[in-house]
């Protein structure tokens, strides 16, 4: 899966955004301090479901029904169903040396992710566990700038290429921590849905892939 990986990267679509941790538009109605203005820089490549070779494992794993039923048994839901655009499926993350993801909470309810390559140094996963509650509407900005302050010290995630990990990060905020020497982070990201036909939004698609398909 590596090679597979590094064999399509020339293809990968790169990109250096900026973003606050909720990933909202910023506030004018607020000070450049407030939380909702101050931004994060994320770095990464990026190469999606129809650029995966059709003979890839990864199509298998994700389109396997037992693994679904594995997932869906452990988020507690349903069942889950592949995005209807041909684009947000599966992802291969890409992390050059200096590369990172900056703070965020997910808008989905969860995240799956396989890592396939670890760099040398670097490319830390740290999280802080339920820093907010979105579905209540408690967004709790004292809190998220104290950690992009460094006042609260993040739990780190040590992961292993070949991990599996099932992440809930509506409510943790996360990052990757910038990749250190030349081994590139490689990282899948397994992406369903709790309900069929729905497609990740065109805006979505344009930042992180640079195209809507």
């Amino acid at each position: 899966l590596v090679a597979e990986a590094e064999a399509e990267k020339a293809n990968a679509f790169f990109t250096t955004s900026t973003h606050n941790a909720y990933l909202t538009p910023a506030r004018d109605d607020l000070p450049p301090t407030h939380v909702l203005n101050r931004q994060i820089t994320s770095t990464k490549g990026c190469i999606t479901t129809d650029q995966v070779p059709s003979v890839s494992a990864l199509h298998t794993i994700y389109d396997s029904d037992s693994f679904r039923r594995f997932l869906a048994a452990i988020v507690a839901e349903d069942a889950l169903y592949e995005y209807a655009d041909p684009l947000s499926s599966i992802n291969v993350h890409f992390a050059d040396e200096g590369q990172e993801l900056g703070w965020h909470f997910d808008n989905s309810s969860f995240a799956v992710t396989l890592l396939l390559q670890a760099p040398r140094k670097g490319g830390q996963f740290q999280y802080v566990r339920d820093l907010r509650d979105a579905d209540a509407g408690d967004m709790n900005y004292q809190g998220v700038g104290d950690v992009l302050d460094g006042d609260i010290a993040p739990c780190n995630l040590a992961i292993n290429p070949g991990t599996l990990v099932l992440f809930r990060g509506r409510n943790s905020i996360h990052r990757v921590t910038p990749t250190i020497g030349p081994l590139t982070r490689i990282l899948v990201v397994l992406a369903y849905n709790n309900a069929p036909g729905i497609s990740l939004s065109e805006a979505a698609r344009m930042t992180f892939f640079g195209r809507l398909g």
